[in-house]
């Protein structure tokens, strides 16, 4: 393997960081490289918030669930997708624009995930710590009217980003032959089987046998219940009708 693929699969996540502080010049490259992501037709329907406001990094560890490393981390960083400033240089040529399209918003989501996702492995390639917190969507509406977002613009997952003050073990995938698939669809119940003897495992030895889970039970919680319900009013209000 060539170092791009060790940094790749050395990922973990950090939640505990230290005091050290980010050079304003490493975090505009890593902003830099994420620009470098691929992007649907070159529309690049993303905006990146870099909360720097205590008070706000205090408000949105709240709003995500009690994560305080959003508050103790180096920087924090909140992707939005954001289909405004594309839409509005459409306008500005004389095209009758047509917004709020559902094919816009998978657009734009897509954008900010693979933006973010340069930024992350750039920031891990210069030795700092990433977590991503999917968890402001527990509060969206809260979020973007701290973060003054406007219409036709939403916010995805925000980023915590640091020296490691841990290290903790890389978290096994499923194997290659469950998600890799030749040609057609195929079955992959025994791939998940030994999936879950390979996860429970990892629980018993990380957390000394208290954890005794597996991959699909750890499941249960998001697919048992109705996972965040107020999505998809959240984004019709910001402008997603999704016609």
């Amino acid at each position: 393997m060539n170092d791009v693929i060790k940094l790749l699969n050395s990922h973990r996540s950090i939640r505990k960081f230290t005091d050290q502080e980010i050079p304003h010049g490493l975090l505009l490259e890593l902003i830099k490289a994420g620009q470098a992501a691929a992007t649907s037709s070159h529309v690049q329907a993303y905006t990146v918030i870099h909360v720097k406001d205590p008070d706000n990094r205090e408000a949105i560890a709240e709003l995500a669930g009690g994560q305080g490393y959003v508050a103790s981390s180096a920087a924090f960083l909140v992707f939005c997708a954001d289909m405004k400033r594309p839409t509005e240089a459409s306008a500005r040529t004389g095209a009758n624009v047509e917004r709020g399209m559902t094919e816009q918003l998978l657009v734009a989501t897509v954008d900010t995930a693979l933006m973010a996702q340069n930024v992350a492995v750039a920031a891990e390639s210069e030795g700092l710590g990433i977590c991503y917190i999917g968890g402001i969507r527990n509060n969206p509406d809260a979020v973007s009217e701290l973060l003054r977002l406007p219409a036709h613009v939403y916010p995805v997952f925000g980023m915590c980003l640091g020296y490691p003050a841990h290290q903790p073990e890389v978290k096994p995938r499923l194997p290659v032959e469950a998600i890799l698939k030749e040609d057609y669809y195929t079955d992959d119940s025994d791939h998940v089987a030994a999936f879950d003897d390979t996860m429970q495992a990892y629980y018993q030895s990380r957390s000394s046998g208290n954890k005794n889970s597996d991959w699909s039970h750890n499941l249960t919680p998001l697919f048992d219940s109705k996972l965040r319900p107020h999505m998809r009013d959240f984004l019709v209000k910001r402008g997603f009708t999704m016609k």
